[in-house]
Formats: structure tokens, C-alpha cells, sequence
């Protein structure tokens, strides 16, 4: 089944005190590359995230960002009144001998080295850290099923372009046998009228190699059938299980060579128009193919 390679999913729920958002985007490119935004407490997990990307997708830029938020009763700091009241101590003795006017600020106390303590983070990262995969995982499935809707629509277009040059190349298979007739008829009479002039004399055998010659250079009968494998066989790669855009890019590529080939040998006006329309086809699905997994 084809997939495409944009997507989008995002996922969010509080895990231990802490809530979490995790956003997953992904576009175009030619090869896998994974772009993840991690808050820094999180740094760690980068590369376990990175391999989950890469169970989930095989070929395309794919962006995971994730945001930590505490919640009040884990942001809020403890206030560790051991240590407070050691320096209440130390005051009391500078405000009575010092300066009796002198009045403590409990806000500025609050700002002494370890006073007020946040809540561990180890502990939340410990605690959260299988949960967290499970969210990444959820947003990840909610980019493939994406992929698939867009890789559905994909498909349909490709099976239309795919109908329209085998429709084009059954006109081009049934017109070239006519072209060789043609030329032997526009050069017998070319003979005749040059014969009656007293110009040359060319006898039928002279006019039968000269027809044979022209047959075999615009013989296109092996690239309509290597372009018709073609096309049947991107067909075949397009129900494969597995990812298969670059093959389906080289295919498309191939099948770009045949046309070209065909309308050059062809030496025919109206096998050129015909050309001319398999290769718009061939254009298209090269642009589309650009989008699959």
C-alpha cells in the first residue's frame, strides 16, 4: 500500500505530575532524516525517540517536538526549613547588635542557596519515561494513517496516469505498421513522378531496400513492449507491502527513456501527438512518485 510521505500527528497527557505535547510533522525528502526538539531535561531520550521514528517511517524529513510543562503541585518549590531557620538564626544575632530597625524579608530569604527547592526532576523523568514513549508512539500512528489517506489518493492518480499511456501506446502500436506503408507509398509516387520527368530510373528493387531501410529505423515494436513491462510493472510495485518510491522514481524514469525513443524512431506526426501525451502522463506521475514512502 503507498504512502505518502507528509503527515502530521500530535499527542498530549499529563504523566507524573508533568504535562506533555508532542508534535510530529513530516515532509519530503529523498532519504530518512529525523529533526527532534527535546527539552533539555529530556536530552537523553533523543536517540530512543529517533529509533521509534525510524520503525515509523522510512523516507522523508520527520520533525517530533515535545514540550514539558510541571504541573502547580510538582512546579511549586519546597521550602526546606532546616536551612531557613539556620540563617534566621545567623540574622536575628545581626539585626539586635547590628541595627535594631533592620527588619528581615522573607521574600529575600526565600532567594538564599537552598532554601526553596524544586522538585526533582530525575524522579518525574524516571517515573514518566515509558509513558512518554507511548505518547510518542501515539502521535506517530496518528502521522501514518495520514501518510496512508494521502498515499490512497496518490494511488488513484497514479493508476490513471498509468491507464493513460497504455491507452496512448495501444494508438501508437496500432498506427506504426501504417507509417511504413505510408512512406512506401509517398516514395513510389515520388519514383513515378521523377520517371516521368526523365530524371532517374529506379527499378523495384532499388525502391524495396529503400523501404526496408526506412522500416527497420523506425521499427519502435521492442520499445512499445518494454514500455507497456514498464508500466505494468510500476503497477505491480505499487501493491507491494513495502516502501517502494525510489523504485517507483527509477521505474517512471525508464519509462520517460521508452517515449523518448519511440518518438524519435517514430518519424510520424501522428505518433508524435500521441508521444506527446504519454510523456505529460510520465511527467505527472514522476511529480507524484516524489510524494511516496
Amino acid at each position: 500500500m503507498l504512502r505518502s510521505m507528509t503527515g502530521y500527528g500530535a499527542s498530549h497527557a499529563q504523566i507524573s505530575g508533568a504535562e506533555y505535547d508532542v508534535e510530529v510533522r513530516s515532509v519530503n525528502n529523498r532519504y530518512f532524516k529525523a529533526s527532534i526538539k527535546l527539552p533539555d531535561s529530556w536530552s537523553s531520550a533523543e536517540s530512543e525517540i529517533e529509533r521509534i521514528l525510524r520503525q515509523a517511517a522510512t523516507r522523508g524529513t520527520v520533525t517530533l517536538s515535545l514540550k514539558m510543562k510541571l504541573t502547580e503541585d510538582r512546579a511549586a518549590g519546597v521550602v526546606n526549613t532546616n536551612v531557613l531557620s539556620r540563617y534566621l538564626e545567623q540574622l536575628k544575632i545581626i539585626e539586635v547588635d547590628a541595627n535594631p530597625t533592620l527588619r528581615i524579608d522573607i521574600g529575600s530569604m526565600l532567594l538564599l542557596p537552598g532554601v526553596c527547592e524544586t522538585a526533582p526532576l530525575d524522579d518525574i523523568l524516571h517515573e514518566s519515561r515509558e509513558e512518554l514513549m507511548d505518547l510518542v508512539r501515539q502521535a506517530l500512528g496518528e502521522m501514518v494513517r495520514m501518510r496512508e489517506e494521502e498515499g490512497k489518493a496518490l494511488g488513484k492518480d497514479l493508476v490513471a496516469q498509468s491507464s493513460i499511456i497504455l491507452e496512448k501506446l495501444a494508438l501508437v502500436a496500432q498506427r506504426s505498421p501504417q507509417v511504413v506503408l505510408d512512406y512506401h507509398e509517398r516514395l513510389a509516387n515520388r519514383v513515378k513522378d521523377l520517371t516521368n520527368a526523365g530524371k532517374i530510373d529506379l527499378d523495384n528493387d532499388v525502391l524495396a531496400r529503400e523501404v526496408a531501410l526506412f522500416a527497420e529505423r523506425c521499427d519502435i515494436a521492442e520499445e512499445i513492449s518494454r514500455l507497456r513491462s514498464h508500466v505494468e510493472q510500476f503497477l505491480k510495485t505499487m501493491d507491494s507491502p513495502e516502501p517502494s518510491g525510489r523504485k517507483m522514481d527509477f521505474i517512471a524514469q525508464e519509462m520517460l527513456r521508452e517515449a523518448n525513443t519511440i518518438g524519435s524512431k517514430a518519424s510520424d506526426a501522428a505518433i508524435a501527438m500521441l508521444v506527446v501525451d504519454i510523456k505529460t502522463a510520465i511527467d505527472r506521475i514522476k511529480e507524484q512518485v516524489q510524494n511516496v514512502e
